[in-house]
């Protein structure tokens, strides 16, 4: 057994207790000789293959199939929607030779940071007529955002991710598209991850480069600060026109096509752990857990081990066919204390002990990773029981999110409230009234480093209600969610 290693309190400080919960789970690695890139770990790895699998089955389900296009881009291609090259110029990285060779200019190729333009040229090829349409794509891919201040799964260089782009014969239709695919990312995080969202649309300043409107999921992480845990924008006809993709229409005319793209990323993962694990380690819901129960098995004597072995092997037969996914820790030369704590850094949801004992009395102790003590369930019912429990504290784990998330979140009138709400570097999610211009956004950014997360769709925040700006007093419509982020 390794020397165990202390997580640094999330009270202590929150950024190192976010990396030690990584490193102790076995989650993940910076990949120092790769700037700003990170070494995805079995483990991890494992819990983004959930998450993809269960997106995968919900956007299959409503009609998208999916492609692959070139990592390749080429800049020309980039340069040709004037917004979209604005916004992702810092972050491009850039080949400019091949071959041995340098490329011609004109030639170049920026590794992919997001795919509008090579599908939009993609789309002009594949979209001739109203019947082809709508065409709804989506591609699991990896890209290059080039980042000076990396942190992982959340902020890094090279991440993976799923966009979706589709294209439509009306406008109605792809706004349709992007609030759909906002709800299934919604619903996937409410009821996968047990993470409370905010669905919105972010303000002009904040929207995704090149399209007319975006809209967001905005989560509370366990320090007060938001992650953007998932977008879906609409691109109107900008797309259309720099590719020049246009369809007949089913009058007989031409038009250029209507386009969306959305997509979430490994930052997930990120979010997974910042809204629910604690100082002891990683926790997880059992529906995104790769291992959702461990059986330790508890002998001393050699006499005891071929019985409780035998039991528990037959054990985890019962459960994993019960369809929990279930591991048997019989790695020898351990103690139970020490496996205890292993799986418990890994956020494995339950943890049955097995030992002579437990056997002679029809028994197990389990206990589940946030409970104060453990609990004996009978041994010949526990495959049964098993898939209730972790159901139980699938939904203990979204409803102690929302209790956290709606004891850090306040209305605030009063530039002096909100700047007391946000001093020292604290956050919460403050819902105020703003008077909609690029100028107060700014220079409240500039101020208090917070921003506006979004403006809350029907529903998803505060009932509408006329106010004042909190920063200059100007008339607003509604409030506002604002916080600091990642």
């Amino acid at each position: 057994m390794a020397e165990k290693t202390r997580i640094t309190p999330q009270a202590e400080n929150y950024p190192e207790w976010y990396q030690d919960v990584i490193r102790e789970a076995d989650l993940a690695e910076v990949a120092k000789v790769v700037k700003g890139c990170m070494v995805i770990k079995p483990h991890g790895y494992a819990i983004w293959e959930r998450i993809q699998a269960e997106l995968d089955r919900r956007f299959k389900a409503t009609g998208h199939k999916n492609a692959y296009f070139p990592l390749l881009i080429p800049m020309s291609f980039i340069m040709k929607e004037a917004e979209h090259v604005e916004g992702f110029a810092p972050e491009l990285a850039v080949v400019t030779h091949a071959g041995g060779k340098p490329l011609e200019k004109g030639e170049e190729y920026c590794i992919r940071p997001t795919s509008e333009t090579i599908i939009g040229h993609f789309f002009g090829k594949w979209i001739t007529s109203y019947r082809d349409l709508p065409l709804l794509i989506n591609q699991w891919a990896n890209v290059i955002r080039w980042e000076l201040h990396t942190r992982m799964f959340l902020r890094t260089t090279e991440f993976l991710w799923q966009e979706g782009h589709t294209a439509h014969s009306t406008h109605d239709e792809a706004l349709e598209e992007v609030l759909h695919i906002l709800d299934i990312y919604g619903a996937f995080a409410q009821d996968w991850m047990a993470m409370p969202v905010v669905r919105g649309r972010k303000t002009d300043s904040e929207k995704f480069a090149g399209a007319d409107a975006s809209f967001c999921i905005e989560a509370m992480m366990r320090d007060g600060k938001a992650l953007q845990a998932g977008t879906s924008h609409d691109l109107g006809q900008n797309f259309g026109k720099a590719f020049d993709v246009k369809f007949q229409t089913e009058a007989g005319g031409t038009d250029f096509v209507w386009q969306t793209s959305w997509g979430v990323s490994t930052r997930l993962v990120g979010g997974l752990i910042m809204t629910h694990s604690d100082d002891t380690g990683l926790i997880l819901p059992p529906r995104l857990a790769p291992i959702q129960a461990v059986i330790v098995p508890i002998y001393r004597k050699d006499g005891e081990k071929a019985e409780v072995m035998a039991v528990a092997e037959k054990l985890k037969a019962d459960v994993a066919a019960a369809g929990v996914s279930v591991e048997l820790d019989a790695r020898e030369g351990q103690r139970p204390g020490d496996k205890f704590y292993e799986w418990e850094r890994k956020g494995v949801p339950i943890r049955i002990e097995l030992g002579p004992r437990d056997i002679a009395e029809g028994s197990v102790m389990t206990r589940l990773r946030v409970a104060e003590g453990k609990e004996k369930m009978p041994l010949a019912t526990l495959a049964r029981d098993l898939p209730a429990a972790l159901e139980g504290f699938q939904a203990a784990l979204l409803e102690r999110a929302r209790r956290f998330r709606e004891e850090r979140s306040v209305q605030v009138d009063t530039w002096s409230d909100f700047l007391d709400v946000f001093k020292d570097g604290a956050s919460r999610f403050v819902w105020a009234h703003w008077d909609g211009t690029r100028e107060t956004e700014a220079a409240v950014k500039d101020e208090t480093k917070v921003t506006i997360r979004c403006v809350p769709l029907p529903g998803e925040g505060p009932a509408p209600e006329p106010g004042k700006c909190i920063k200059t007093g100007r008339p607003s419509a509604q409030r506002v969610l604002f916080a600091r982020a990642y």
